[in-house]
Protein backbone atom coordinates (compact mmCIF):
# COMPACT_ATOMS: atom_id res chain seq x y z
CA UNK A 1 0.00 0.00 0.00
CA UNK A 2 1.27 3.47 -0.79
CA UNK A 3 2.10 5.74 1.62
CA UNK A 4 -0.49 8.31 0.55
CA UNK A 5 -3.09 5.80 1.53
CA UNK A 6 -1.69 5.47 5.21
CA UNK A 7 -1.78 8.97 5.72
CA UNK A 8 -5.59 9.19 5.52
CA UNK A 9 -6.43 6.42 7.83
CA UNK A 10 -7.31 7.46 11.67
CA UNK A 11 -7.01 5.08 14.41
CA UNK A 12 -10.45 3.71 15.19
CA UNK A 13 -10.69 4.15 18.76
CA UNK A 14 -9.12 8.12 18.99
CA UNK A 15 -9.64 8.73 15.70
CA UNK A 16 -6.53 10.98 16.04
CA UNK A 17 -3.54 10.38 13.06
CA UNK A 18 -1.44 7.69 13.09
CA UNK A 19 2.34 6.81 12.49
CA UNK A 20 3.26 4.53 9.66
CA UNK A 21 6.31 2.68 10.74
CA UNK A 22 7.95 0.96 7.71
CA UNK A 23 10.71 -0.71 9.44
CA UNK A 24 7.79 -2.67 11.93
CA UNK A 25 5.17 -2.74 9.55
CA UNK A 26 2.69 -0.51 12.16
CA UNK A 27 0.46 2.10 12.33
CA UNK A 28 1.07 3.59 15.26
CA UNK A 29 -1.42 5.68 17.20
CA UNK A 30 0.23 7.72 20.07
CA UNK A 31 -2.79 9.05 21.79
CA UNK A 32 -4.50 5.16 22.43
CA UNK A 33 -0.75 3.91 22.75
CA UNK A 34 -1.78 1.38 20.73
CA UNK A 35 0.48 -0.26 17.33
CA UNK A 36 -1.81 -1.94 14.47
CA UNK A 37 -0.20 -4.25 12.17
CA UNK A 38 0.42 -3.93 8.83
CA UNK A 39 0.27 -7.50 6.70
CA UNK A 40 1.10 -7.89 3.32
CA UNK A 41 0.19 -4.07 3.06
CA UNK A 42 -3.48 -4.21 4.60
CA UNK A 43 -3.40 -2.71 7.75
CA UNK A 44 -5.37 -4.39 10.52
CA UNK A 45 -7.45 -1.68 12.17
CA UNK A 46 -9.03 -3.74 15.26
CA UNK A 47 -8.18 -2.46 19.31
CA UNK A 48 -7.86 -7.04 19.42
CA UNK A 49 -5.06 -7.34 16.91
CA UNK A 50 -3.43 -4.04 18.26
CA UNK A 51 -0.43 -4.35 20.51
CA UNK A 52 0.38 -1.75 23.22
CA UNK A 53 3.12 0.88 22.72
CA UNK A 54 6.30 0.41 24.95
CA UNK A 55 7.65 3.57 26.96
CA UNK A 56 10.11 4.44 24.62
CA UNK A 57 8.33 4.30 21.57
CA UNK A 58 5.06 6.10 23.04
CA UNK A 59 8.17 9.18 23.72
CA UNK A 60 9.75 8.74 20.72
Amino acid sequence: MEQKYYDVLVCPLTKTKLEYRAERQELWSRAAGLAYPVKDGIPYMLVTEARPLGEEESAA
